[in-house]
């Protein structure tokens, strides 16, 4: 894609098309001329790339040029009213279709605007008449909630968009409902072309194993706030945001109420301005929330499937991932909701909490839509489960901890390997938790004057010595969590003992010499 210089200097609000919306424009236009009325086209293009102006222009021109009419369809009512409002922009005299609307005048427009389950409704009321509808438009087309209408529309072309071509049920694949995909322009060039802002991801490694997949093929909500309401991953993200954002305006994604609920009680403590929404907040109430926190320049507002569609603020400097999901297209709509670019901004924060960056890849990495459109189960299959995701993880040690043990040039141990070289040489696998021990205890003794301080390092390494434990188990298959309790509580044992035992040798090995009296 060439951006002209003009373009960079003239962006506009409103009806001003970039050179890419235009070519993808008249892509879509080329397939109505040569395909069947009935034709059904998906269109991909990223959050931020302008979905809802290009099928504004696509409805200006339809029904310039068409003696029908276009239907819009949307799942959420906030959808419904944004893209009512975007075609009026592009002079489209619209009518929403909601729940109390009166459909009397229904003739005197070309164009309605509809949620899926209220035109549901209305047709199967005979209430609405579709019988000259020769366009229909789906946004945010890889939700399956729209394909009980199809049958209603079985002489009209249908236009899908999404920023992700892969079906929220993986038991009706896109390329059922869809004959032809068409690409429109990637993240990585809307970067370039500074139509968005790049993204600086910040990991974490978090253990996902506890996490229980649902029906809907995603973690379960209350597997998802037992893990990340314990006070543990609450301190992972408070810390996370103090180190990457503290001060930024932050949007932070959870999976369950009661977790989100937590989180705003923890930031509050802290001294931080924060806000909690989700999806049982009145229209009146999440208006407030989303005013105080499009003004508030240090705003945090934690929430709960409600932001990840239909939510446009540039002002958001950083969005955290408190959660995991099995979803590309979640994964890629709540870090979406950071990209828009401001003229003091172009790059903005990601961090994750959910290991979501070591399945899915970079946001904005170079996808093959067109594969994943026509082998939806051949790209799921080849995800990393949690167990697999875990195994390629090596620990690292908090920022504060590790400046205790600043002496220490390295401080990881490789289980999985010392496990393989005990077994070659016919070694038991007792060995390997022997030498996991000695070399906990060397550290401990290298950033120490006395074997008291020894000791107090060694009761700070309970998150180390449980993911040492974790991967021992997996090494000899045998990972049932009484046993691994059983092993972290004798492998503290032993290290306080190892240490009392040993702890003027293994100085003197260090320093060569002897601790002083």
């Amino acid at each position: 894609m060439s951006i002209t210089s003009l373009e960079l200097e003239e962006r506009k609000a409103g009806k001003d098309l970039y050179s890419y919306q235009k070519e993808a424009i008249n892509k879509i236009f080329k397939c109505f001329e040569d395909a069947p009325d009935d034709y059904h086209l998906l269109f991909q293009l990223p959050t931020g790339g302008g979905k809802t102006v290009i099928f504004s222009e696509i409805v200006r021109q339809y029904l310039k040029h068409h003696n029908k009419k276009v239907l819009v369809l949307t799942h959420r009512i906030e959808l419904c009213k944004q893209t009512s409002t975007m075609l009026t922009e592009f002079n489209v005299n619209n009518k929403v279709i909601h729940s109390k609307a009166n459909l009397d005048d229904q003739e005197n427009y070309s164009c309605f605007v509809a949620m899926v389950e209220t035109l549901n409704n209305r047709l199967n009321e005979d209430k609405l008449d579709i019988s000259d509808v020769g366009l229909v438009i789906i946004d945010e087309a890889h939700y399956n909630s729209f394909t009980k209408l199809f049958k209603f529309f079985d002489k009209s072309f249908f236009l899908g968009v999404t920023a992700t071509p892969l079906s929220s049920n993986m038991q009706l694949p896109m390329n059922d409902n869809y004959d032809e995909l068409i690409v429109g322009e990637t993240i990585e060039s809307l970067i370039q072309n500074e139509f968005l802002s790049s993204a600086n991801t910040f990991l974490y490694n978090v253990g996902l194993t506890s996490l229980v997949v649902g029906a809907n093929g995603d973690y379960t909500v209350k597997s998802s706030e037992d893990l990340y309401s314990n006070n543990d991953m609450l301190s992972k993200l408070l810390s996370s945001y103090e180190e990457h954002s503290k001060g930024k305006k932050t949007l932070i994604f959870n999976n369950g109420i009661s977790t989100s609920l937590h989180v705003y009680e923890m930031f509050r403590a802290a001294g931080y301005t924060i806000a909690h929404l989700d999806n049982t907040a009145t229209k009146k109430e999440r208006e407030f929330i989303l005013r105080w926190f499009k003004k508030t320049p240090n705003a945090i507002l934690t929430s709960v499937s409600i932001l990840t569609t239909g939510f446009d603020e540039p002002t958001v400097d950083t969005i955290i991932l408190n959660r995991a999901t099995k979803s590309l297209t979640l994964y890629y709509q709540m870090i979406g909701r950071g990209s828009r670019i401001l003229k003091t901004k172009n790059t903005f924060n990601v961090i994750d909490l959910g290991n979501n960056f070591h399945r899915f890849g970079p946001w904005g990495a170079d996808l093959n839509w067109q594969s994943i459109f026509s082998s939806p189960n051949y790209y799921l299959d080849k995800l990393l489960n949690d167990e697999e995701l875990e195994s390629n993880f090596e620990y690292e040690m908090p920022k504060e901890l590790r400046a205790e043990f600043s002496k220490s040039l390295a401080v990881h141990f490789d289980i999985k390997q010392t496990y393989k070289d005990a077994i070659k040489i016919g070694e038991s696998s007792k060995v390997v938790l022997e030498r996991s021990i000695e070399q906990h205890a060397k550290i401990c003794v290298e950033n120490s004057e006395d074997v008291y301080d020894a000791l107090i390092l060694a009761n700070k390494l309970g998150e180390d010595i449980e993911y040492r434990i974790h991967h021992y188990t997996k090494c000899i298959s045998k990972s049932t969590t009484n046993f691994a309790d059983w092993l972290k509580e004798d492998y503290g044992k032993k290290l306080r003992l190892y240490l009392r035992d040993n702890f003027d040798t293994v100085f003197e090995e260090v320093f060569g010499r002897p601790p002083e009296d």
